[in-house]
């Protein structure tokens, strides 16, 4: 009877391990696929903004933008933005406050990387500390050209669609971003513990304005 009030014991705890684990990642809520304006208006009022408030996004926010940056669309595994020949090269990574996140859109998961507030290295601009959420675009090279210059140029459009997505979809939700270029992509492809052949694009953070 102690031997098996032992085993349950050591059961639970191993479970409870398990779950601490799993609960630091973020399993976001279904994206809202209906609703918001009109495309003609989000183009119309599509815009970059750098103040923002530090105050955090809502979770269906999150998912919402999370989807329109590189979601899964279709049965087949196609997404919300398109890359060449379909290869999907270009993974998300995201800082917040509570830590660093990859992106998994097969399950809609932002999986933990580390609980480091890195925002500061998404950015040479003040406010990607600022900002709740920061994204930064990773192609991986070698997997979308034969050369350097077909790879810088598939890389810059992937991330190039990813971050028009953002940018209309915070236009129709009333948020602030702004893409930015200007980052140490050396040290930040250390931060995000990047492979070889994988390359930081670009970083957007995104936030209700600041009033």
């Amino acid at each position: 009877m102690k031997k098996a009030l032992t085993g349950c014991v050591v059961a639970v705890a191993a479970l409870t391990a398990l779950w601490n684990v799993s609960a630091q990642d973020i399993k976001l809520p279904p994206p809202q696929k209906t609703g918001g304006k009109s495309l003609m208006e989000c183009m119309t009022l599509r815009k970059s903004s750098r103040n923002f408030d530090p105050k955090a996004l809502p979770s269906q926010i999150l998912s919402n933008l999370m989807y329109a940056a590189d979601g899964i669309n279709r049965k087949d595994g196609r997404k919300t933005v398109p890359t060449a020949r379909n290869f999907q090269p270009q993974t998300i990574y995201v800082a917040m406050a509570s830590g660093l996140y990859l992106y998994e859109p097969k399950t809609h998961t932002l999986k933990q990387i580390s609980k480091d507030d890195v925002r500061k290295y998404f950015g040479s601009q003040p406010f990607h500390k600022v900002a709740p959420v920061d994204l930064v675009y990773v192609g991986d090279l070698p997997r979308i050209g034969s050369n350097q210059a077909e790879q810088a140029l598939y890389a810059g459009n992937h991330a190039g669609y990813a971050s028009q997505n953002v940018y209309l979809y915070a236009a129709s939700e009333g948020l602030a971003t702004v893409v930015c270029g200007m980052l140490d992509r050396r040290q930040l492809a250390k931060i995000l513990k990047l492979r070889k052949g994988q390359w930081p694009i670009y970083s957007q953070p995104v936030g209700y304005p600041a009033k």
